[in-house]
């Protein structure tokens, strides 16, 4: 099973996205903090990550950024979540190393077809 963390200080966001993606097969961390999510990534590296752009220690840029010098973390995709388009953001965002974007509010379908474009799952519609 694929390991998500999930790091975002939205308790409706965390119910909601962990619901799906529990449904669809993954073991879910969650994380409220970005401090906490380092340290948990330390511990347990995940498959994928969604990162809320706005945390209470750090942003998620500054988060991203502390994450890819954690050894092995290259090959977790990170997805930087967010409720507006920042296009500055999303530039630091993608620089620090996010492969992709995911706009809130999101559903099972819009959180499925980003996991399908990372290569994470297969797409349900096809199988």
């Amino acid at each position: 099973m694929k390991i998500f963390m999930l790091v975002d200080d939205s308790p409706v966001i965390q119910k909601v996205a962990n619901r799906i993606l529990t449904d669809l097969g993954f073991v879910v961390v969650e994380s409220d903090d970005g401090l906490d999510a380092l340290s948990k990534c330390a511990h347990n590296m995940p498959d994928v990550m969604l990162v809320d752009w706005d945390l209470p220690s750090m942003s998620g840029v500054e988060l991203i950024e502390e994450f890819k010098k954690i050894p092995d973390s290259d090959n977790t995709k990170i997805l930087y979540c967010t409720s507006e388009i920042l296009v500055s953001e999303m530039t630091k965002a993608k620089r620090a190393g996010a492969h992709g974007f995911l706009m809130k509010p999101f559903n099972r379908a819009i959180l499925s077809n980003k996991l399908v474009e990372l290569g994470l799952m297969q797409d349900q519609k096809a199988a």
